[in-house]
Formats: structure tokens, sequence, C-alpha cells
């Protein structure tokens, strides 16, 4: 079954009513090659880049990103991509040093596992707070040469919390968009944090603040009320600050549907699928892909694999798990940490259960191809996507849309945003429970032929609501309905 083709972002130019976009995002949408081609660009993956590169495109505007160990006597300005219409690229050159206090620092090492729920995992650093502090200034800085007062600002992410307030301070008038990519934790753990009070500050210097999910929504507002002793409208989910209104919305991010269901429908994305699942002797396939990310939950995973091996063994010779682990943030100790327990257990259970003609796990380390992963999604009976807290889930939103046979099953943790919409067909675990979770795949396994279908169905329903651009025109219209804005409407 193939979904009604999206219209996408028609319609923005009235939303922005023929203004620019002034986007701020750590990573930049398009990267300069390397080689003989040193001075070119390509534009980078992911969905944000997606959606919003074709209106910088139609509507103009800057995309403000990071250049990591940038040269500042280099130029940092550049119409991007080569063929036209353009939009301008606008680097912040950070040196080295800068960025590892600044992202794999405060932003990696506090805020991410903060916000994640880790509270072990953080580490409080007035050193890298002040290169947190600064790093944002100076993208304040950049933004304000780059913005006229009637363009929207958007700035993205846990890597941004101050800037919306720097930013204010600079154009008391116009409206500025923050969105956060990230779960906002509840206020015993947000208040945790010793700078709790400056980022909730900071990012009240937006009018529209953006989350996934409304829980999210009502966690932010209650830190804003009892840690900042802001004035909160729980109903029309409005904080009070600093003589102006900051409305909160969830908007749930999606997916580029229709291309992923395209790649599903090539007949060589099928016979690639078909030729792994022969590689794996035609046995029942579980498939987890991932970020290596100690928020993910992979060892978990993988001791519920090796329960229901235990408690089964009648499935030992007949079901493998394949676990695609990105590699990321290789440069802090945790995540190489984190790699050598999955190489353990991987080597363990593997040791434990598998002999020559047979592995319980298949373990990739690396990144897949587009469409290799997209087959390796359709070879899947059931997509085991079970972080221990993830702000949304895309993986799990990509595996619905790629299911164009409405096949396969979906067990997914109950701690990540995409269950709040996919909770209809998925099959909801608690990812820290080892025993329940092995029993809900034996049942994700056992589906009926007919059961899978109406479930997937109900989900890719739901995915095809979400869809990226959706999410996109929401957050525009939103913005655009902001009282006394001055950018749009």
């Amino acid at each position: 079954m193939t979904a009604t083709p999206n219209t996408g972002c028609a319609g923005e130019k009235n939303m922005l009513d023929g203004k620019r976009l002034v986007l701020v995002s750590n990573r930049e949408p398009y990267v300069r090659k390397q080689g003989p081609d040193k001075g070119h660009f390509e534009r980078t993956t992911g969905g944000l880049v997606t959606a919003l590169d074709p209106v910088m495109r139609r509507c103009g505007g800057v995309w403000l990103a990071w250049d990591p160990g940038g040269d500042p006597a280099l130029p940092h300005r550049f119409e991007v991509p080569e063929s036209g219409p353009t939009f301008t690229l606008r680097q912040v050159p950070l040196s080295r040093g800068e960025v590892r206090r600044y992202y794999y620092g405060f932003a990696n090492r506090a805020l991410w596992p903060l916000c994640h729920y880790f509270i072990d995992r953080c580490h409080f650093d007035d050193e890298q707070w002040n290169d947190y502090v600064a790093v944002n200034r100076r993208f304040a800085d950049a933004t304000a040469q780059e913005a006229a007062r009637e363009d929207l600002i958007w700035v993205h992410d846990y890597h941004f919390c101050l800037l919306p307030r720097m930013l204010r301070e600079r154009r008391p008038r116009g409206t500025i968009a923050y969105f956060l990519h990230i779960p906002f934790p509840a206020e015993e753990v947000f208040k945790i944090l010793p700078w709790r009070r400056e980022i909730l500050e900071g990012i009240l210097g937006a009018d529209l603040v953006g989350v996934h999910v409304p829980s999210y929504v009502t966690d932010f507002l209650g830190c804003c009320e009892r840690l900042l002793g802001a004035k909160v409208d729980h109903g029309a989910k409005v904080v009070h600050w600093d003589g102006r209104q900051v409305a909160v919305q969830a908007f749930p991010i999606g997916i580029e549907v229709e291309e992923i269901e395209g790649i599903a429908s090539a007949p060589e994305t099928a016979s690639r699928a078909r030729r792994i699942r022969k590689n794996l002797k035609e046995s029942k396939v579980v498939l987890g892909v991932d970020r290596l990310d100690y928020s993910k939950g992979i060892p978990e995973r993988l001791l519920a694999v090796e329960r229901l091996l235990e408690e089964a063994p009648e499935l030992r010779g007949g079901l493998t798990f394949v676990q695609v682990a990105v590699p990321s943030r290789t440069r802090v100790q945790e995540y190489r940490h984190l790699k050598r327990v999955i190489d353990e257990l991987v080597g363990r259970i593997n040791g434990r259960f598998g002999d020559s003609s047979w592995q319980p796990i298949r373990y990739l380390y690396r990144s897949l191809g587009r469409q290799d992963l997209i087959a390796h999604y359709l070879a899947a009976d059931v997509a085991m996507i079970t972080p221990l807290r993830d702000g949304m889930n895309l993986v799990a939103k990509e595996y619905c849309a790629a299911r164009v046979d409405e096949d396969g099953a979906l067990l997914l943790s109950e701690f990540t945003g995409a269950a709040e919409g996919l909770a209809s067909g998925a099959m909801l675990v608690n990812p820290f429970s080892v025993e329940g979770t092995a029993n809900k795949l034996r049942e994700a396994l056992e589906l009926s032929p007919n059961e899978r279908s109406s479930r997937m169905k109900l989900m890719r329903a739901h995915v095809r609501d979400t869809h990226i651009n959706v999410w996109l025109q929401d957050i525009l219209l939103a913005a655009s309905k902001i009282p006394g804005a001055d950018c749009i409407g």
C-alpha cells in the first residue's frame, strides 16, 4: 500500500509572508567536500535538512551552523547549494578546545544525560559551562548580524538553550522560535542542574517553544512555574515571563514518508531484503538500529534476547537478532566503554548459544546506506526499538513507513516520544525489565499475520499523519499566530 502523496511545504511561503527564515543548528546542512573537490559543498543527511532545505531555497534566508576546528581567517559565508535557487550558509568557527568543552563537554556530558534521566552520568564543570555560554554568545552575535527585524529566527536543540534570550537582548522585537529535539525532563531531575535558571531563562527568550510530545510540554511548564516562579497558564500552555507571553507546544517530528516508501517499493530493495534473510538461514529476524549511545538501551536489549533464548530453546537456530550500531561520539570515554560492554555481551551470547552454522547475534558496528537500511527493515519480522529514553525515535517511524507490505511487528519502548503516537499498533515495553522485554518479544514473534497487518496499518496511518512536512507547517503556522509578531503573518 502506498501513502497518499503529501503536498509537503506548499504554503510555507504564505506562512512566512515572503519573509526570510534564519535558522540556527549545531550541524550544518552542507559540508565541504574533501580531496580534489575541496571548496565545493554536498548536502548532509537527516530529516531536518530534508524538510528545511527546500524551504530555505524557495524563501531565501540564512542557516547558521558550526565549523569545528575552522580557521577564523577563512571565509565562512557561502551560497548553497551550487545549483540555484540558493540560500546563505553562515559558518561560525570554533576552536578544537571550544568543541571539546562546549559540545563534548557541557552539551553532551551535562545536558544530554540530564534530559535523558541519566543523572549518574552527568558531569557539571564550570569551565565547560563558561565555554557553552561563550559559544552561544558567539552564535547570537553572528545571528544578529544576519537577521533583519522582520525575519523569523528558528533556533534548534540543546546546544543553544541560551541563544533565544541572548537574541532577545540584541533584538527585543521580532519573532524567535526554539525547538528541543530531545526530552525535557521532569522538575525533580532538571533541578539537579546547577545552571537550571540560566537554561530556562535562555529558552524563554523565544516566543514559541516547541517539543516533541505533550508530556514534555507539561514538564517544561512545571519547571518554569516552580523553579523560576513564572506565571504559567497551563490550559493555554503559555508562560508569562519578562513582560512577554511564551507559547509552549508539542510538535511531533516525522519523517520523509514518500522517500522511504519509494525505496522500499523498488525491486532492487526487495531483492536485497531476500538476500539478507537468505544469509541469515531464513531464520526469524529481529532488528535493532541505533546510534551507539547509552540512552538507546542496547545492552538491555541483548540481555532480553539472551533471556528469550534461555526460556525458549526451540528458537535456537531459528532466530537471529541483527543489531546495527552507528558509531557516535567516539572521543567521549562513556561511549568507548559502552562499545566494550556491547562487544563483550555479543561475544558471550554468541559463544553460549551459537555454533558453526548459526550465531544468534549479528552485530554491525557501522552505518548502513539508505537502501541497505530499508532492506533490513523489510527483512525483519520484528523491529526491536527499546531505548531507555528518547525524545522521539524516528527509526520506529521509518520501519513502519518501509513496511509497504503492511507486515512486521514493532516492539517499542514506552519511554520514547514515538510511543505516544504509535501505541495503537506497537507492542510497548519497559526496557529496564529484561524478563518483560523477552516475553513481549516472544509475543511479537508469535503474532498472527492478520494481527501484524492490522497493527501495521494503524502505525502507518500515524506515520503519514505526522510527516516531516506536517511538523514543519504546524510550527510555521504557530509562529505566524504569535500576538504582535513582526516577522510573519
